[in-house]
């Protein structure tokens, strides 16, 4: 399984960027899709995660950060709106995906990461 992100870049505060990560490979079904951040000098941290169950998001993004998918293309997208110099960091997408109906087919992926820079 592979899984390439991309929609990183450079944008001023009060801007808008959407990143996508797209799933490939050899797929049964795929069970929670998210994305985290690690920020210059911090730990790596959850961003926004959606799943059957609905979606979950940091306290610091919600009301600015959208998260959605595109089942039929096995696409996560992290819609990123009235952006601060604080969320710049290297955004990397993290996919749970079972590659079989067998539990111990279960396996979690993380993306190569693109990197968001804000600034002020």
């Amino acid at each position: 399984v592979q899984l390439q992100a991309s929609g990183g870049g450079l944008v001023q505060a009060g801007g808008s960027l959407r990143l996508s990560c797209a799933a490939s490979g050899s797929i049964f079904k795929i069970n929670v899709m998210g994305w985290y951040r690690q920020a210059p000098g911090k730990e790596r941290e959850l961003v926004a995660v959606i799943s059957g169950g609905g979606t979950n998001y940091a306290d610091s993004v919600k009301g600015r950060f959208t998260i959605s998918r595109d089942n039929a293309k096995n696409t996560v997208y992290l819609q990123m709106n009235s952006l601060e110099p604080e969320d710049t960091a290297v955004y990397y997408c993290n996919v749970d995906i079972s590659t079989g109906s067998m539990r111990s087919q279960r396996y979690v992926y993380w993306g190569q990461g693109t990197l968001v820079t804000v600034s002020s």
